[in-house]
C-alpha cells in the first residue's frame, strides 16, 4: 500500500480537509481548531476612561532621552529650533518695546547705554547674541543645501553638521571682535 506522500496526494488531501466549508460541517475538524476563550464585559464610559488613563501612565514618554545616545543630527535640530525661537523672541521683544516707548529704545539711547558698559560685559553680550545668530544662519544654509538634494546621506549630514559648527565658531569670534 502506497502512502499519500509517495503518490503525491498529501497536498490535495490537506486542501480538501481544511477548506472552510468542510471545517464548518465536520464537528471533529471544528473541535481541532483552536478556540479563543475570552470573556468580555460592558463597562460604563467612566470606567473605560479610567482604564485608558492607567494605560497611558504606563507608556514611556517619547522621545525618551535617557535611552538614546546623543547624536549630532537631533542635537543640531533642537539647537536650530531653540536659536530660532530665541532670536525671534529678542527681535519681537525689542520691536514691541520700541512701539511702547520709542523715546527710550531708539538707536541713540541704546548706543549710549551700551557705550557706558564695561568692555568685558560688551564682549559677553556680543558673544551671547553672535553665537545663536551665526549657528542659525549657517544651519539655515545647510537646510537650503538639503532642499537642493545635497548632503542627504548620513555621511553628508554629519559632514555638513561639523562644517556648521566650525563656521559658527569662526563667525562668532569674528562677530565678537568686530
Amino acid at each position: 500500500m502506497y502512502s499519500t506522500r509517495a503518490v503525491g496526494l498529501a497536498p490535495a488531501f490537506r486542501q480538501a480537509a481544511l477548506r472552510p466549508r468542510n471545517v464548518a460541517r465536520n464537528p471533529v475538524l471544528r473541535s481541532l481548531i483552536a478556540k479563543r476563550f475570552v470573556q468580555t464585559e460592558s463597562l460604563p464610559p467612566s470606567a473605560e476612561q479610567q482604564i485608558l488613563n492607567q494605560q497611558r501612565l504606563r507608556r514611556p514618554s517619547s522621545p525618551h532621552f535617557t535611552i538614546y545616545q546623543p547624536q549630532l543630527t537631533w542635537i543640531g535640530s533642537i539647537a536650530n529650533r531653540v536659536t530660532g525661537a530665541g532670536l525671534s523672541v529678542l527681535l519681537y521683544g525689542y520691536a514691541l518695546a520700541y512701539l511702547v516707548a520709542p523715546g527710550t529704545f531708539d538707536s541713540t539711547h541704546v548706543i549710549e547705554f551700551i557705550g557706558g558698559l564695561p568692555d568685558a560685559l560688551k564682549y559677553a553680550g556680543k558673544a551671547i547674541l553672535a553665537a545663536p545668530f551665526a549657528y542659525h544662519s549657517w544651519n539655515g544654509l545647510r537646510h537650503l543645501g538639503w532642499d537642493m538634494g545635497k548632503f542627504i546621506t548620513l555621511k553628508g549630514a554629519y559632514t555638513s553638521g561639523y562644517a556648521v559648527l566650525a563656521a559658527t565658531a569662526v563667525s562668532t569670534v569674528a562677530l565678537v571682535f568686530m
